[in-house]
């Protein structure tokens, strides 16, 4: 009888604790976003009980990028009724803008700071005098100091892996949109993606083991995945209309992205890292990425 008792109390117990662990992973978890909605900043947060909020930054731009530290935004504003684009910075809560950059009549976008947050990169693109499109990588100091172009990379969309490599947007073979990784300084330039579609925003996953991008190959833009050397290519999304701008969440589970319907309307969703669960979490929004 008193076996009995113990192996009941036990099957008790390990009852409980399963119906604990799955209880537990049917709750959301909790994330941070920011995002653009028509023009303006913001920041969405949902908790693990599924509740949330959005709080509002009255700056304009987009290509959000958190520092390594979390206290600083790096990000793209339009000028010159969008002649010019350039970089700026500013405080998590909006305040303390500042413009980093200043070329008139030059498309500068996608910053991205490096791993230790002593750097930011971004991409150049503007037509030269003879009118020929160019599209260049620049690094500079947070404050906007010592602006210099990686030479060796033509492309857009940098982004740095966990040890300082950096993944683009590449001009390969004539081609505009293939995804590549050199280091830092513009050597040992690897092709990792070789056809003829558009494929951009490259975005390393924090182990820095895959990469998450986005790509016409099929027809229209969709999220696909790959290794960090280019193998196990893997689309995730399949509909009609185009999904853009992917982001990884900190712990690589899942993956946000925008949709853009047949009106031209963008919205936000989420998803797991292998493309199951789809879910729209907000209206009206666009190159959003998670905040670690």
């Amino acid at each position: 009888m008193k076996y009995v008792k113990t192996l009941t109390i036990f099957l008790t117990l390990l009852s409980v604790n399963a119906y604990c662990q799955n209880s537990d992973k049917s709750k959301s978890s909790s994330y941070t976003i920011a995002y653009t909605s028509k023009g303006v900043v913001k920041i969405y947060s949902s908790d693990k009980e599924g509740k949330s909020n959005v709080k509002i930054i009255n700056t304009n731009g987009d290509y959000l990028a958190l520092s390594p530290d979390g206290k600083t935004f790096a990000f793209r504003v339009y000028l010159d009724d969008g002649k010019t684009w350039s970089i700026h910075t500013m405080n998590r809560d909006g305040t303390n803008s500042k413009r980093l950059t200043h070329a008139k009549n030059k498309w500068d976008s996608a910053p991205e700071w490096t791993p230790d947050g002593k750097k930011i990169a971004f991409a150049r693109e503007y037509k030269d005098s003879e009118g020929v499109w160019q599209a260049e990588i620049w690094i500079m100091n947070p404050d906007g100091s010592e602006r210099t172009q990686i030479e060796s990379l033509k492309g857009s969309n940098p982004y740095f892996t966990p040890d300082g490599r950096i993944v683009f947007t590449s001009e390969y073979k004539d081609k505009k949109g293939e995804i590549s990784i050199a280091d830092i300084d513009g050597s040992n330039i690897i092709h990792l993606t070789d056809n003829e579609a558009e494929e951009w925003h490259p975005e390393v996953s924090t182990d820095g083991k895959q990469i998450v991008f986005m790509s016409d190959r099929d027809g229209n833009h969709e999220i696909y995945v790959m290794n960090i050397d280019g193998s196990n290519q893997k689309r995730l999304t399949f509909n009609n209309v185009g999904n853009w701008h992917p982001s990884w969440s900190p712990d690589g589970s899942k993956i946000i992205f925008s949709s853009t319907n047949k009106d031209k309307e963008s919205h936000i969703y989420i998803m797991n890292k292998d493309g199951s669960s789809v879910k729209k979490i907000l209206s009206h929004g666009r190159k959003a990425t998670f905040l670690r």
